[in-house]
C-alpha cells in the first residue's frame, strides 16, 4: 500500500510532464513541417533536394552510431545511478561524460569530414540519378554538425537526468525556426545552385548549408544555457570509468541494433536513388510526416507508459508487465489508428496542398501525397514495435530486439530491391514507403510472439479486440470521409487542382477523426477512457 501510495504523485508528475512534452513536440513537428513546406517550395523535389537531404542525414547517422546506443544503454543508466548515490557525484559524471563526448565528437567530426566523399558513395552508390558532387558539397558543410547533435543528446539526457524537461523539449522548435529563416535568406538571393559544375564557394550553397548548421548550433546553445541555469557547472574530467565495465554487453547489442538500422538506411537510399529525381527527398519527407502522429501521441504514450512497465519487470510482476503492454498496444491503436487512416485517404489531397507551390510541380507533390500514404500504414505497427523493443529493455534483455530488428531490416531491403526490379522509376519510392511499413507489421507480429513466448501469455485476445474496436471505427469513418469528400467534388467541380485537393483535405480532416473517435467512445472503448477522463477535467 506505501508503494502504491508513493508512486501516484510520481505517476502523476509524470503525466503532467508527458502532457507538456506532447505540446512542445507537436510545436516542434508543426514548425518542422513548415520547415519542410518552404524547402520544397524553394528547392523543389529534384537533385538539389535529394543532394541536400541526404547530406543532412549524415551527420545523424554518425551521431547516433557513436553516442545512439551508448546514450540508451550506458550512460544515462549511470548518469541516473550516479546522482542517486550523490548529488556532488552525479556532477562530477555529468562533467566527465561531457568531457568524454566531446572528445569522441570532434575526433569523429575531423574523419567524417575528411571522408565525405566516401560516405557520399556510400549511401548513394555508383548507380544514381543523385548529384554526387553536391551531395558532398552539402556534406562539407553539414558534417560538423556532428558535435551539436552529439552534445544536444548528451546534455539533454543530464538535464531530464535532473528533473528539466521544457528547454530540452522546446530546443528543436529553435533549430527549425533557423532553418525557416534560412530558406527566406536562400530565396531572396539572386540565381541558382550551380549543379555542373558544382561551385563550393557558391552564395546559396554556403547559405544553405551553414544556415541548416547553425540550426542544430542554436538547439545546442539553448541546452548549454538550460544546463548552466540549472545550477549544474562546467570543468573538464578525465580518466576512465570503472563503472562502464558493467554495460558493457548491454551496450554492445544496443550499437549492434543502430549499425543494423543504418544498414538499412543506406539500402533504402540507394534503392530510392535510382528512382526519378527527387525520390530521395520526396521518400524523406514521406517518412517524416508519418512519423508526426506517433512523434505527438506516441512517444508521449511511452514516456507515461514506460516507468510502470520497467518497475513490473524490475519487481517481477509479471501480471501487471503484461497488463500494461497490452494496454499500450491497444491505446496505440485507438488513438493512432484514425490518424493513419486519414494520412492514407488524404494522403494525395495533402501532398498537393502543402507541397505543390514554388519550384515543386503538381505530379512530383502528388507522388508524395501517394508516398505518404504508403508510410502511414506503418504508424500503428511502428508504435506497438517501439512498445515491445521499449518492454524487452525493461527486462535488461537488449538482445532480442536486436534480432528482432535485423528480422526487419533484411525483410524491408528484401521488399525494396523487389520493387527495384519490377516497378517503374517514378513508382519506386512509394513501393519503398510500402516496404517499410510492411516491415513494422512483421515487427510487431514476431515482437508480440517472442514476448508472449517470454512472459507466458500476452492477453493477444484482449489486444485483438482493442484493435478490431478501432479498425471497425476506422472503416466507417473512412467510407463516409470518401463518400462526403467525392460529393464536395462533384459538387463543386473547381479545374483546380490545389483547390480540389484542399476541399478534399478539409473534408477528410473534419469527417474522418469525428467518425471514428465518435464510433470508439460510442463503443465505450476503455483504451478511450482516460483521455475522455482528462477531458471531462479539463472542462471542469
Amino acid at each position: 500500500m506505501v508503494d502504491q501510495a508513493e508512486s501516484r504523485p510520481r505517476d502523476t508528475s509524470l503525466a503532467r510532464a508527458s502532457g507538456a512534452m506532447a505540446v512542445a513536440t507537436a510545436v516542434s513537428r508543426i514548425s518542422g513541417l513548415l520547415a519542410k513546406v518552404l524547402l520544397v517550395a524553394v528547392l523543389g523535389l529534384g537533385v538539389v533536394n535529394d543532394s541536400y537531404t541526404v547530406a543532412n542525414t549524415l551527420p545523424t547517422v554518425v551521431n547516433e552510431l557513436l553516442l545512439g546506443g551508448v546514450l540508451t544503454s550506458i550512460a544515462v543508466p549511470l548518469l541516473v545511478r550516479a546522482q542517486q548515490q550523490d548529488e556532488r557525484e552525479g556532477e562530477h559524471y555529468a562533467q566527465w561524460m561531457i568531457t568524454m563526448g566531446a572528445v569522441l565528437l570532434v575526433a569523429a567530426t575531423a574523419l567524417a569530414v575528411a571522408a565525405a566523399p566516401l560516405l557520399t558513395q556510400l549511401y548513394l552508390g555508383s548507380d544514381t540519378r543523385a548529384n554526387s558532387a553536391l551531395t558532398t558539397a552539402f556534406a562539407y558543410l553539414l558534417l560538423p554538425g556532428i558535435i551539436c547533435y552529439g552534445l544536444s543528446a548528451l546534455l539533454q539526457a543530464i538535464l531530464n537526468v535532473r528533473g528539466v524537461f521544457a528547454i530540452p523539449a522546446w530546443a528543436p522548435v529553435l533549430n527549425n525556426l533557423v532553418v525557416i529563416a534560412t530558406v527566406a535568406v536562400y530565396a531572396l538571393l539572386p540565381g541558382e545552385i550551380s549543379l555542373d559544375p558544382v561551385r563550393m564557394g557558391q552564395a546559396k550553397l554556403l547559405v544553405l548549408g551553414i544556415g541548416t548548421a547553425l540550426g542544430i548550433t542554436a538547439q545546442a546553445l539553448a541546452m548549454v544555457l538550460a544546463l548552466r541555469r540549472s545550477g549544474f557547472r562546467w570543468r573538464w574530467r578525465w580518466g576512465w570509468d570503472h563503472r562502464l565495465a558493467e554495460f558493457g554487453g548491454l551496450a554492445f547489442w544496443v550499437v549492434l541494433y543502430t549499425a543494423i538500422s543504418q544498414l538499412g538506411m543506406i539500402v533504402i537510399t540507394r534503392v530510392t536513388a535510382q528512382g526519378t529525381p527527387g525520390s530521395v527527398s520526396t521518400f524523406n519527407y514521406a517518412w517524416l510526416l508519418s512519423q508526426v502522429p506517433y512523434g505527438v501521441l506516441g512517444v508521449s504514450l511511452l514516456t507515461a507508459l514506460m516507468p510502470r512497465i520497467s518497475r513490473a519487470a524490475g519487481a517481477g510482476r509479471t501480471r501487471e508487465f503484461v497488463s500494461d503492454l497490452s494496454l499500450g498496444s491497444r491505446t496505440s491503436a485507438v488513438l493512432l489508428l484514425p490518424i493513419s487512416a486519414l494520412l492514407v485517404v488524404a494522403g494525395g489531397s495533402l501532398g498537393v496542398a502543402f507541397f505543390s507551390l514554388g519550384a515543386s510541380g503538381i505530379d512530383a507533390a502528388d507522388r508524395l501525397g501517394v508516398a505518404l500514404a504508403a508510410a502511414a500504414v506503418g504508424i500503428v505497427p511502428f508504435a506497438i514495435t517501439m512498445l515491445q523493443l521499449r518492454a524487452f529493455y525493461a527486462m535488461k534483455d537488449s538482445r532480442t530486439p536486436t534480432w528482432i530488428n535485423l528480422i526487419m531490416v533484411v525483410f524491408r531491403s528484401a521488399l525494396c530491391y523487389l520493387c527495384l526490379a519490377v516497378l517503374a522509376p517514378e513508382d519506386l519510392v512509394v513501393g519503398v514507403s510500402l516496404a517499410m511499413s510492411l516491415s513494422f507489421a512483421l515487427g510487431a507480429v514476431v515482437g508480440q510472439v517472442w514476448l508472449a513466448a517470454r512472459v507466458g501469455g500476452l492477453e493477444t485476445g484482449r489486444t485483438l479486440a482493442g484493435l478490431g474496436r478501432a479498425l471497425a471505427a476506422t472503416a466507417v469513418g473512412c467510407g463516409l470521409s470518401l463518400a462526403a469528400a467525392g460529393a464536395v467534388r462533384a459538387a463543386v467541380a473547381p479545374q483546380d487542382r490545389i483547390v480540389t485537393a484542399w476541399l478534399e483535405l478539409l473534408v477528410h480532416c473534419a469527417v474522418l477523426p469525428a467518425v471514428s473517435y465518435g464510433l470508439l467512445a460510442l463503443f465505450r472503448a476503455p483504451e478511450l477512457a482516460p483521455v475522455l477522463a482528462r477531458l471531462r477535467r479539463g472542462r471542469g
